[in-house]
């Protein structure tokens, strides 16, 4: 598993309507995309859920790297980077991946958390506890899937989760609201650790 996110903060003033309708147009462009586990197309307002800027932020989790490249390199992402410039790209490599008990719920809400890898602590260690938070975000009332995620140049760890209503207590993180959540690969994406 790989994940991958983009983000494209927005002006304070601009209308995040303009998202929602994009949005609700293209969306369904990734319903049936080869590779693709998921897309969560995630936006945070300003001023609402702790978020202190607009950003539209879609998050991705690939279960082949094909289908990834695919995106990024034969047309698709041409047009965010065409309408809002070319952002950086973050990659991770996954650690777990652990499906919800509201797994077939719509999603609403998604909390990402990022945190360092800690120094001093053995690797194999840290990837163990990066596992037991992933089956414990799943097991959250409402969850629909958490997933670990690492990024070894930064030795940043990413906690992923979505969920049915509002964030539960237990997780924390930076909250984003669910546009639309195109799954195609989702039955495809390993269960538990990733190694």
């Amino acid at each position: 598993m790989h994940a991958m996110q983009y983000s494209f903060t927005l002006p304070a003033d601009y209308s995040t309507d303009v998202i929602r309708e994009r949005v609700a147009r293209t969306g369904h462009l990734l319903d049936d995309w080869p590779g693709l586990g998921l897309k969560a197309y995630l936006i945070r307002e300003r001023g609402k859920d702790g978020s202190p800027v607009n950003q539209y932020a879609p998050f991705y989790l690939w279960h082949t790297v094909e289908g990834m490249n695919s995106f990024l390199w034969e047309g698709a992402f041409q047009r965010p980077t065409d309408d809002f410039g070319r952002p950086a790209v973050r990659q991770w490599t996954g650690l777990a991946y652990e499906e919800g008990g509201a797994a077939g719920s719509p999603a609403r809400l998604a909390v990402l958390r990022r945190q360092r890898v800690p120094e001093g602590v053995p690797l194999a260690e840290a990837a163990a506890d990066a596992v037991r938070e992933t089956g414990r975000l799943a097991g959250l009332d409402g969850a629909l899937l958490a997933a670990a995620v690492v990024d070894t140049g930064r030795w940043e760890l990413v906690h992923f989760s979505l969920h049915a209503g509002e964030a539960p207590g237990g997780t924390e993180g930076e909250v984003f609201r669910v546009l639309h959540l195109s799954g195609p690969g989702r039955g495809l994406l390993t269960r538990g650790r990733q190694w």
